[in-house]
């Protein structure tokens, strides 16, 4: 049996839990049409999309929400949806300018906007990056013609080659790209010729999923036929020794970026940062800096009543305080993500328990293989990172 240092003091905890950074998460839920994969909170766009009452709705929400943070910055800024390219560049700027306006946001902020390639036009990129937004990610997903078909996407090769040039076009020096694989039908050859695609047109970050068959999507109530495991695997072997040989590191289960490059906001969330939500859907989780108490909130999700809450807190939305046992499982679902994994100083801070709670869960994890220690950190073993489901499970309530 392995033994840990207990805690640090009640002090310490809370000197850590004040250099909390603070992120802010915008949802747009809208989209063109709905893809048969997805299970975020999206919704298809009709014609006379509201984006003048949706912007105000959304700066009320924060403006709802400003108690929680006082004195503290924003650090990244992530407009998510949905696809936020719908948007005019003029609305993300109304946008960005009202969040200044509320809050103070540094100087060196992470301001990602995710887009379409079936909805990149160069005038409205460049208007993105003068709004302020400094990183784009943009939905690729696949290169091929009938991969993008059989996952209901509006755009095709050409468009997802001609939105990458046209973020590098427009002053965007920060892209990431997502790509699917394990694609109905799909082999590890094409699987491969996507990554080698993406590759080349150099972005700074790639994201690439397994394609999962979500509840409450297209895809779970008719199953489309997906390669068999042995051939998942092989493709996810092989990829993760290409983004290797050109300078991707893995920092995270999805997550590839060339040497300095990772998603700062993303990163915040896998470090159990702090982070507000505001739009359609959006989640937030909160620190109280004088007790240690973290609150997650939620807003409501479909955009026409949301829209109809506006201004309305108690009708916008909801937040619960996270009970203290459960912050354990919280933590470590977020921080094992991380190749680095975490550190048990960190642990404590965030849960306000002593490492040995993980206790024996942990040392068994260890004497299996599955995690590792090297001093204060504690982080996934090689094999244990591709079958984190696996390490999880143990450490369920």
């Amino acid at each position: 049996m392995k033994h840990f240092a207990k805690h640090p003091s009640e002090t310490d905890n809370l000197l850590m839990l004040q250099c909390l950074p603070l992120s802010l998460y915008i949802h747009i839920p809208w989209c063109v049409r709905k893809c048969p994969y997805c299970d975020f909170n999206s919704h298809r766009a009709e014609p006379g999309l509201p984006e003048a009452d949706y912007i105000k709705a959304l700066l009320q929400d924060l403006e709802g929400q400003l108690d929680w943070v006082a004195g503290r910055e924003i650090e990244t800024i992530f407009i998510g949806g949905g696809t936020p390219s719908l948007f005019s560049a003029e609305s993300i700027n109304a946008l960005l300018q009202g969040v200044r306006d509320r809050l103070p946001v540094v100087p060196a902020a992470e301001i990602t906007l995710e887009a379409n390639p079936g909805t990149a036009e160069s005038d409205k990129f460049r208007g993105f990056r003068q709004a302020g937004v400094n990183r784009l990610s943009i939905g690729i997903q696949s290169f091929q013609p009938e991969q993008l078909k059989a996952l209901g996407r509006i755009h095709g090769r050409e468009e997802a080659l001609r939105a990458a040039e046209m973020a590098r076009e427009a002053g965007f020096d920060n892209f990431n790209l997502d790509l699917m694989f394990g694609l109905p039908q799909q082999t590890p050859e094409q699987a491969l010729a996507d990554l080698k695609t993406a590759i080349d047109l150099n972005p700074t970050h790639l994201s690439l999923y397994q394609l999962t068959l979500e509840p409450n999507t297209v895809f779970h109530k008719y199953p489309p036929a997906l390669p068999e495991d042995d051939s998942i695997w092989a493709i996810q072997q092989a990829a993760q020794a290409r983004l290797a040989e050109q300078g991707f590191q893995q920092y995270e289960v999805s997550a590839y970026a060339r040497s300095g490059w990772p998603c700062r906001h993303n990163l915040n969330y896998w470090q159990f940062g702090d982070y507000l939500g505001i739009g359609a859907g959006a989640h937030g989780k909160i620190t109280d800096m004088e007790t240690g108490t973290v609150t997650r909130t939620t807003r409501i999700k479909h955009p026409q009543h949301y829209l109809q809450a506006s201004g309305d807190p108690a009708r916008q939305g909801a937040c619960e305080v996270i009970p203290r046992e459960a912050l354990r499982f919280e933590f470590l679902m977020n921080a094992l993500r991380l190749r680095q994994g975490f550190d048990v100083k960190l642990f404590t801070a965030h849960t306000g328990l002593p490492i040995n709670a993980l206790e024996p869960e942990l040392s068994a994890c260890m004497e299996d293989q599955l995690l590792e220690r090297d001093g204060q950190k504690i982080r996934c073993s090689a094999h244990g990172f591709n079958f984190l489901d696996t390490v999880l499970q143990r450490f369920l309530p």
